[in-house]
């Protein structure tokens, strides 16, 4: 039941599957977890998670260091990289403000974060949080706290997918791609 999304009755056919039917991925998974968690820490610049101190992304010297994407979470930060548009580095908040769930600017590290935006390489920080309330509330307050210092702050563009279907779209979707619209 930690995980999110899994309710009460997901988590028992989960643990009863594999308690009755499948003892050994249980061990698997078992084991799986506890070298995660024993080999995995996070990464001393980006927050993410890594076997290393510093992560492979933030130790290398061919990304852009004048680019810095923020992201929620490592997933984030691997899709990113999965879609192979962005160069530069990254910084993972490991969550999104959510006043209502206790989590604000200090559990979000964001005292880390401006230090690393504001250290004279960084020129522009690309925000990359999810288009959920929570999300834009946490670009809102980037925005805010990052622009006075100075630097070009973006945000991912929104609007019709890829192979998507204008009937399918969601209006508030359809409705930001008009607002974002570009010359071909």
């Amino acid at each position: 039941r930690v995980l999110p999304g899994v309710g009460p009755r997901s988590a028992l056919r989960m643990a009863t599957q594999l308690l009755v039917h499948d003892r050994v991925g249980a061990e698997y998974l078992s084991q799986s977890l506890q070298r995660a968690l024993s080999a995995l820490d996070q990464c001393r610049e980006c927050q993410t998670l890594c076997e290393e101190e510093v992560c492979g992304i933030c130790q290398s010297q061919k990304r852009d260091a004048r680019l810095l994407c923020v992201v929620e979470t490592p997933s984030d930060l691997l899709r990113v990289e999965q879609a192979g548009a962005f160069t530069g580095k990254y910084y993972v908040l490991m969550g999104r403000l959510s006043p209502l769930d206790g989590v604000g600017t200090q559990e979000l590290k964001f005292a880390e974060l401006m230090k690393r935006a504001c250290d004279g390489v960084v020129q522009e920080v690309v925000v990359a949080t999810n288009f959920t309330a929570e999300g834009e509330a946490t670009a809102h307050v980037l925005d805010s706290l990052l622009t006075p210092r100075g630097l070009k702050v973006t945000r991912l563009a929104r609007g019709v997918p890829v192979g998507g279907e204008i009937e399918f779209v969601d209006g508030l979707t359809l409705a930001q791609a008009f607002r974002e619209r570009r010359d071909l």
